[in-house]
């Protein structure tokens, strides 16, 4: 059980203010933050809690026109820093595809990732900001199909464990019944707008470190933190899956460069649930985005160019 107070007074303040932080992946409506970073100087960042900075990568080796597609995941939920211009679907300067753009000099980049999107909102959104000529398309997608933030949110508040594996269970039933079908679908969508495109579909981390005592106070117990990337697990082997069936789309696992660094960890790349709304519980940081997703990317475009 989670400890939520001293009192039942404090318990119940606690617990609204944990509804408010968490319902952030829910609603998925996250405050426009004014004064972002350029993303020149974010892919320059120092990288967390060393003495070095991350050396820029070279250009890619040819022309491409890059579109990114997706989540919250891609759009960069989590960093605290958004464009205003993007409104809800805050993107940011220091998401992923940003900083991709920023090393590699694509000779297009067209963001289109919204926080929030569901498959359905890609098909509905965002496949128009492909082209016939696009080159380079990514996207991280299922997971709110799959009612991760509900789950989470369950498994935050919840008196019962069981209430939380049971809330696991049936998001696992649905990622292997019916999620298949929605990513094969979007996926299909995305090789009839740009057909001769690289495709590089990325997954989701394991969101919690396994230690038996956490510092935020709100983190789940470690017998819900273990269901949730165990769910985690499953969702990225469907993910995967379905990819493995798309020609010309490639599968980036992100779970080990993320190993050491999820929430209750001694040094999170992810937000805990203790953090503003504004900034994104249960989200990449700053870190989690420049030194997890960022070099993932990199490493699958510098094969995709080896390749070509």
């Amino acid at each position: 059980m989670i400890e939520l107070g001293t009192s039942p007074g404090s318990r119940g303040n606690r617990t609204r203010r944990l509804s408010l932080c968490v319902a952030a992946l829910v609603g998925t409506v996250v405050t426009v933050l004014t004064g972002a970073a350029s993303t020149a100087a974010a892919s320059q960042a120092r990288v967390s809690g060393g003495g070095s900075e991350r050396l820029p990568e070279a250009p890619f080796p040819y022309p491409v026109d890059y579109v990114a597609l997706g989540d919250s995941y891609s759009s960069g939920v989590g960093t605290g820093v958004y464009d205003p211009a993007s409104g809800a679907c805050a993107r940011s300067p220091q998401s992923y595809p940003s900083l991709w753009a920023a090393e590699h000099h694509p000779t297009g980049f067209e963001f289109a990732a919204c926080s929030g999107a569901r498959t359905t909102d890609v098909l509905a959104t965002q496949i128009s900001a492909l082209q016939s000529g696009t080159g380079l398309v990514t996207i991280t997608i299922g997971g709110n199909d799959a009612g991760f933030g509900p789950v989470l949110q369950t498994c935050t508040i919840a008196t019962s464990d069981r209430t939380c594996a049971a809330a696991v269970d049936a998001a696992e039933a649905f990622e292997r019944s019916v999620l298949p079908g929605r990513l094969a679908r979007t996926y299909a969508a995305i090789r009839r707008a740009s057909p001769r495109a690289r495709v590089i579909v990325l997954g989701y981390p394991r969101l919690f470190d396994l230690a038996p005592s956490c510092t935020d106070p709100f983190a789940p117990n470690l017998t819900r933190r273990t269901k949730l990337n165990h769910g985690a697990d499953v969702l990225k082997d469907v993910i995967s899956e379905t990819v493995s069936r798309q020609s010309g789309f490639s599968f980036v696992d992100v779970r080990d460069r993320f190993s050491g660094h999820g929430v209750c960890s001694a040094d999170p790349w992810i937000n805990g649930p203790s953090v503003p709304a504004a900034v994104g519980p249960y989200h990449p940081d700053q870190a989690g985005y420049r030194d997890g997703y960022l070099p993932a990317l990199d490493a699958a475009t510098a094969r995709g160019a080896a390749a070509a």
